[in-house]
C-alpha cells in the first residue's frame, strides 16, 4: 500500500470529519467517513457550499483571496436534533491546484455538557444565595432566643456552659388586672396589645444595653450585667423600669385600652443558660430573678420597688423613697425602696 493509501485510510478512519475542495469551483475532491455521515456523500458536481448548510460563499471569498484560516461554528438541524459542529478550513495546494482542507468536529456534547454545567453553576448559585438567607432568618431567630455572645458560643461549640453572674440586675413588669382584660377582650386585640407595648419595651431595653430575656404571658423580664458585665446594672434596669411607665402613661392618652403595670427590682447572682434540647430558650434564674418576681408584687400600680441594698446605686439619678421591711416568701425580711422619677436625663448605651 502506498504513503498516500495509508494516509487515505487514516482520514477516513479519526472522528474529525475531513475534506479536500478545489478553491476554484469547491468541487470535492476527497472526504473522509466521518463528513460523509454527518453531511451526506456529495454527489460529484456538488460544491462545499451545498453539503454544508449555512457555509456561505461569501465568507469564503476572503480566505480564497488571503490564503487566511477561517474558523465558524455552525448549527445543523438534524431530523430533531441541531449539531453544532466546529469547522476549520484552511489553504493548501497539491500539483499546483489550490485546495481547501475542511476540518469538521461535532462539538454538539461540548456545548450540551456546557450548558449543563452553566445551568448548574446558576442553580448552585440561586441555592447558595436560598441558604444565605436562609441562615441569615435562623441567626435572626437564635438571636430573639438568646444573647448574641450567647448565640457566638452555640454556634461555635454547639452547646452553651451554663454561667453564674454574680452583680446582675433584673426588672420584672406586671401588668395590672391582666387576666381580667384578656378574658374580656378578643385573643387578636390582646396579642396586638401585647406586641405593640412589648416591641416598644424592646427598644427602650436596647438603648439602656440591658437584654430582654423572655415574656411569660403579660410578664416582661430583662437584666442588666450578663452576659456581659457591667457596673451601672442597677442603673441601667431603673431607668428601663421608668421608661416602660412613661410609655405607658403617654400611650393610654391616646388609646382605648388603659394599661396599668406593677414593676419590680431586683439585684444579686443569677444563672444564664440555654435550656432544652430540642427547643431552645436561653433562660436565666438565681436570686436577682426571684427577687425582682416577688417584689413586683409589693409596687403599687405604675410604681416600681426595689431592694433597700440598691438605693446607693440608684440615688444619684433617681428619686427614691424608702417603703420599709416586708417579708417576702422564700427570702424573708427585705427593706424595700420605691423608685420614682429620674432626677436627670441618662446617657442612652448601646447594647452589649
Amino acid at each position: 500500500m502506498s504513503i498516500a493509501a495509508i494516509n487515505e485510510q487514516l482520514l477516513r478512519a479519526i472522528g474529525v470529519g475531513v475534506a479536500v475542495v478545489r478553491v476554484s469551483d469547491l468541487g470535492f475532491v476527497f472526504h473522509n467517513q466521518s463528513f460523509a455521515e454527518w453531511f451526506g456523500t456529495p454527489g460529484s458536481d456538488a460544491a462545499l457550499t451545498d453539503a454544508i448548510e449555512g457555509l456561505q460563499l461569501q465568507e469564503l471569498g476572503q480566505l480564497r483571496a488571503e490564503g487566511r484560516r477561517y474558523s465558524a461554528e455552525l448549527k445543523i438541524k438534524r431530523k430533531r436534533r441541531t449539531l453544532v459542529f466546529a469547522i476549520n478550513i484552511s489553504q493548501a495546494s497539491h500539483l499546483n491546484e489550490a485546495l481547501l482542507v475542511v476540518e469538521c468536529q461535532n462539538i454538539t456534547r461540548i456545548r450540551e455538557l456546557e450548558s449543563m454545567i452553566d445551568s448548574y453553576s446558576a442553580m448552585v448559585e440561586r441555592n447558595t444565595r436560598e441558604l444565605e438567607r436562609e441562615k441569615e432568618r435562623v441567626e435572626r431567630l437564635l438571636l430573639n432566643l438568646m444573647p448574641r455572645s450567647v448565640y457566638e458560643e452555640f454556634k461555635t461549640f454547639g452547646v452553651v456552659t451554663p454561667q453564674l453572674y454574680s452583680k446582675v440586675s433584673v426588672v420584672m413588669l406586671d401588668f395590672v388586672n391582666f387576666t381580667d382584660f384578656a378574658s374580656r377582650t378578643d385573643p387578636t386585640v390582646t396579642l396586638g396589645e401585647l406586641i405593640d407595648i412589648f416591641t416598644a419595651f424592646d427598644r427602650i431595653v436596647e438603648q439602656f444595653g440591658c437584654e430582654r430575656i423572655k415574656t411569660i404571658g403579660d410578664a416582661y423580664l430583662a437584666v442588666a450585667g450578663m452576659p456581659e458585665p457591667t457596673p451601672d446594672h442597677a442603673t441601667a434596669v431603673a431607668h428601663c423600669a421608668t421608661r416602660f411607665l412613661r410609655y405607658l402613661d403617654r400611650r393610654n392618652l391616646s388609646h382605648q385600652h388603659k394599661w396599668q403595670a406593677r414593676i419590680g427590682l431586683g439585684t444579686g447572682s443569677a444563672v444564664g443558660s440555654v435550656v432544652g434540647i430540642q427547643k431552645y430558650v436561653y433562660d436565666v434564674f438565681g436570686p436577682a430573678v426571684n427577687l425582682a418576681s416577688r417584689l413586683q408584687v409589693f409596687a403599687n400600680p405604675m410604681k416600681i420597688v426595689a431592694p433597700e441594698e440598691m438605693k446607693e446605686a440608684l440615688a444619684e439619678e433617681f428619686r427614691v423613697t424608702d417603703i420599709g421591711p416586708e417579708e417576702i416568701k422564700g427570702i424573708g425580711e427585705v427593706h424595700l425602696v420605691n423608685v420614682g422619677n429620674e432626677l436627670s436625663a441618662p446617657q442612652p448605651r448601646s447594647r452589649f
